[in-house]
């Protein structure tokens, strides 16, 4: 079993700056591939960033170049560095745990609770 706590949103605005974070419980978290996904107001929840147990990486395109996922593992933990923030940007943002790689809710074994960013123009 992993508990995942994210953490880190608020309000920012057009062009700044936040970092997420996400804290997983469990001696288990470095076998695990860990996944950033966000559902906007009225949208289905989408796929952003994910990174393997190895450190290998994937984004979607719309946040490429603008967003950083990264692990550390000594300390149970995957952050989500976003920058060049724009409103589309705006949505909750959930952490999620999967054993094998996929960028599909359906492929995600566990989810955090979310955290919402808001991003003003």
């Amino acid at each position: 079993q992993v508990q995942l706590v994210d953490s880190g949103g608020g309000l920012v605005q057009a062009g700044g700056s936040l970092r997420l974070s996400c804290a997983a419980s469990g001696r288990t978290f470095s076998s695990y591939g860990m996944g950033w996904f966000r559902q906007a107001p009225g949208k289905e929840r989408e796929f952003v960033a994910r990174i393997g147990w190895s450190g290998s990486t994937y984004y979607v395109d719309s946040v490429k170049g603008r967003f950083t996922i990264s692990r550390d593992n000594a300390k149970n933990t995957v952050y989500l560095q976003m920058n060049s923030l724009k409103p589309e940007d705006t949505a909750v943002y959930y952490c999620a745990a999967s054993r094998v790689f996929s960028t599909s809710e359906n492929g995600m074994d566990y989810w955090g609770k979310g955290t919402l960013v808001t991003v003003s123009s």
